[in-house]
């Protein structure tokens, strides 16, 4: 009885195993649509945005702007997060930044006055 106990957690456990893996494997082919903005009443702002794309990471940046900016990307592969940082320069300002994947609901974060950083991440 023992042994048919122990056959019966193993092949559950094996099952359960496969299901995880091939869930696992559907994400990792999925594409997902990313979107980040930022908005607001502010000028000399530096936007750096990073994502994963087919397991690299990659960041740019872009700096001496005004918002608002946005930019849309696609991106396949298991992790598809990454994160928006909008900062503020000395003439401060209020920002908000803002990141959409697919049709999730945004992660928002907002920065108010001289050098202050709104950060978007988790998504």
């Amino acid at each position: 009885m023992l042994l048919g106990l122990l056959l019966l957690l193993v092949g559950g456990c094996a099952a359960l195993f496969a299901v995880f893996a091939h869930e696992v494997s559907q994400e990792a082919g999925r594409t997902a649509r990313v979107r980040y903005a930022a908005t607001g009443q502010a000028a000399g702002v530096t936007i750096t945005y990073s994502s994963w794309r087919n397991g690299n990471v990659s960041t740019s940046q872009i700096g001496d702007r005004s918002v608002p900016w946005s930019k849309e990307i696609t991106t396949k592969g298991f992790v598809k997060g990454g994160s928006l940082v909008v900062t503020l320069g000395a003439d401060g300002g209020a920002a908000t930044c803002s990141v959409t994947v697919d049709d999730a609901p945004p992660v928002t974060a907002t920065a108010l006055g001289p050098f202050s950083s709104a950060v978007c991440s988790g998504f």
